[in-house]
């Protein structure tokens, strides 16, 4: 089972970037899947979340209207595109996937997004 995110990097306040999550090993389409993030000193946090299917997704109130995930089930891959960043959007952020019966939850790496002038 593998959980690969891409995408971070450094960008300005306002800036926009779209991190990607690449999973293997395991029925992707049978899965929720997640955006969390973590930064210096702070738990880790819900960023986004959506069922196997469009129109179930959730938000953290911090990023609603700016930031979007979405699915293509057919490349096993999830996204989260950012946009209107801001330099408090700056941590690690990782890929989750959760099944709830039978129970499954795997996670990435992480993927490092700084916000900064």
């Amino acid at each position: 089972v593998q959980l690969v995110e891409s995408g971070g990097g450094l960008v300005q306040p306002g800036g926009s970037l779209r991190l990607s999550c690449a999973a293997s090993g395991f029925t992707f389409n049978s899965y929720a899947m997640r955006w969390f993030r973590q930064a210096p000193g702070m738990e880790r946090e819900l960023v986004a979340a959506m069922g196997d299917v469009p129109g179930t997704e959730v938000y953290a109130g911090s990023v609603k209207g700016r930031f979007t995930i979405f699915r293509d089930n057919a490349k096993y891959t999830v996204y989260l595109q950012m946009n209107t960043l801001k330099p408090e959007d700056t941590a690690v952020y990782y890929c989750n996937a959760i099944r709830r019966t039978p129970f499954y939850e795997f996670w990435g790496q992480g993927t490092q997004v700084t916000v900064s002038s």
